[in-house]
């Protein structure tokens, strides 16, 4: 089965607007967990304009399914990380000042410093997803410096997928197949909805995990929050 982690960052944006803590964000986390959620991940980022790192750190006590933090691997991150041990610290190639992740790792010219990273990180018993572009040399790029997972960047499957979704889901297949026969473990994320969720994962029997928080939030204004997370499920059953 592949699992939903509902990604809350959305939650923390809405709550820093008003600068009190309305909506409650480590609430939330409980209640996705309760409405069938079997993951909780965050971004924090250094200037802490969503999730913060005071954040991090109580949720570090509440989630009970699979907590993943999200980040670019500076002295940071690591320090929160490490503290924190969650079950997966999926790394991602961001300047800290992007608005969201726009591109996967080049698993080739930043080796040196992911396998660094990476040995770090799964030393103290954390899981670790590389995000990448659904290309060969990527996917084996992050197998050599010892990921045990990689995160498939889907923003241009989103974007093309009603144009043409046979041709907008094929490169991921075969980085899936690659990832498969070099025993990485495979997430995706990003620009993922309840439109195009279900044929990725038709496509992608052996997809381990997703990650979705902006549209899953902005559905959860319509539908409710606990009604999203079990339409998007829904997507996700084999």
């Amino acid at each position: 089965m592949t699992r939903l982690s509902v990604n809350i960052n959305k939650i923390a944006t809405l709550r820093n607007a008003r600068g009190a803590n309305n909506p409650d964000v480590i609430k939330i986390a409980i209640d996705c967990e309760r409405f069938g959620a079997q993951g909780i991940t965050v971004h924090p980022r250094p200037d802490e304009r969503h999730i913060r790192y005071s954040d991090v750190m109580q949720l570090k006590n509440i989630v009970t399914t699979e907590f993943n933090i999200e980040g670019y691997p500076d002295e940071r991150y690591l320090k929160l990380v490490l503290d924190v041990k969650p079950a997966q610290a999926t790394l991602v190639p961001d300047k800290p000042d992007a608005i969201t992740s726009n591109a996967g790792w080049d698993t080739l010219k930043n080796a040196s410093l992911l396998k660094e990273v990476v040995s770090a990180l799964k030393k103290s018993g954390i899981r670790v997803s590389l995000f990448v572009d659904p290309e060969r040399n990527m996917v084996e790029g992050a197998r050599k410096v010892g990921a045990d997972r990689i995160e498939l960047y889907t923003e241009p499957y989103a974007s093309t997928y009603l144009k043409d979704k046979e041709h907008a889901i094929r490169p991921y297949v075969e980085a899936a197949r690659i990832a498969g026969e070099l025993g990485l473990g495979i997430n995706a994320g990003h620009d993922l909805d309840l439109n195009n969720l279900k044929f990725l994962k038709q496509s992608i029997p052996n997809l381990d995990e997703v990650s979705i928080g902006h549209a899953l939030i902005s559905d959860a204004l319509y539908y409710g929050l606990e009604n999203t997370i079990q339409l998007y499920l829904r997507q996700l059953k084999d």
